[in-house]
């Protein structure tokens, strides 16, 4: 069966999780001059915002890239319940060697997707708001 014209078709979904900017690979004085108020011993919080974005042909049958209700099972393995409510750097084990920048939020969730998806050649991109100014967008390697 051959596919339709291909699409992008886009789901976003928000969580909250707490982290600490601190790389074990600087000083104590790296890390503060680097990550500022983001080193803070204790960490901090955020309210991300993570849109996942396919692009493929339009199945001639179904008229969908993808069925949303399908993609939202598969987002929420891959982001939902590893991150949501959580501390980042203590609880994802992604986390124990990797700087919990937004910037590798964004490749953990890919990482993940690709797991998760039937057809991982249709992921397009992963784009992360961390805050309404700060927005990573990653796009495989």
């Amino acid at each position: 069966m051959s596919s339709g014209p291909a699409a992008y078709l886009t789901r976003r979904e928000t969580f909250s999780a707490c982290h600490r900017l601190h790389s074990k690979h600087l000083s104590s004085e790296q890390n503060k001059e680097i990550y500022g108020k983001c080193n803070n011993f204790h960490g901090h919080g955020h309210n991300y915002t993570v849109e996942v974005t396919l692009k493929g042909p339009i199945h001639p049958e179904t008229g969908m890239v993808m069925n949303i209700n399908d993609l939202k099972v598969y987002m929420d393995n891959a982001i939902m319940k590893p991150m949501d409510h959580k501390n980042l750097d203590k609880d994802v084990p992604y986390f124990s060697d990797v700087v919990s920048t937004t910037e590798n939020v964004a490749v953990f969730v890919w990482k993940n997707l690709v797991k998760e998806l039937p057809n991982p050649d249709i992921l397009f991109e992963v784009k992360i708001y961390e805050t309404e100014k700060n927005i990573i967008a990653y796009r495989g390697e």
